[in-house]
């Protein structure tokens, strides 16, 4: 009968014990969940996979400062979602890239107004504030609950709602015309 394996927890207590696979094991575990945010937070798959990146060597070195207030992985989508803000402050990465295809419904629209649909919105994404992106993509992009978007982003979880319903309405500006142009 084989062991279970180790919880984020005991992973990241091996790699400050010096286990030297241990945040490995823990960033491959969680490295799909951290490219989806970033990717979506970033729009371009380069700069997600730097901020993933960047993330993952910030909190492969700061392990020692891991608190306990949150899971492992709340902790590590923090560190995450502050790594694209930083680029986004940064460096006004602004270019949008088509996202990749979700599970869509058997009955597909035309590609072509599907291609012009991810790339309005991704474009009108990259022109909400910061706070507000942030928000949306992890609560209506990843759909993670209100909760725990409040834990990754440690702010209450009025402000979270609050800074969607903003985002939301923001969005819904720039993106009236895909409304008008459906019916």
């Amino acid at each position: 009968m084989s062991a279970a394996p180790p919880s984020d927890a005991e992973l990241l207590a091996a790699h400050r014990a010096g286990d030297a696979d241990a945040f490995g094991q823990l960033a491959e575990r969680h490295s799909r969940e951290l490219w989806a945010i970033a990717l979506r937070t970033l729009g371009d798959p380069d700069d997600a996979a730097d901020a993933v990146q960047e993330a993952l060597v910030s909190a492969y070195r700061r392990a020692s400062t891991f608190r306990g207030d949150a899971a492992v992985r709340t902790w590590l989508r923090r560190i995450v979602v502050n790594a694209c803000i930083d680029r986004i402050r940064h460096e006004r990465v602004r270019r949008t890239v088509p996202w990749p295809e979700r599970d869509l419904p058997s009955r597909r629209p035309d590609p072509a107004v599907e291609l012009v649909t991810r790339l309005a919105v991704g474009e009108a994404l990259a022109m909400v504030p910061v706070e507000q992106r942030v928000a949306v993509v992890l609560v209506d992009v990843q759909g993670y609950p209100v909760a725990e978007a409040a834990a990754i982003l440690e702010i209450p979880v009025g402000t979270v709602k609050s800074r969607c319903a903003r985002g939301r309405a923001r969005l819904a500006v720039l993106l009236g015309h895909l409304r008008e142009e459906s019916r």
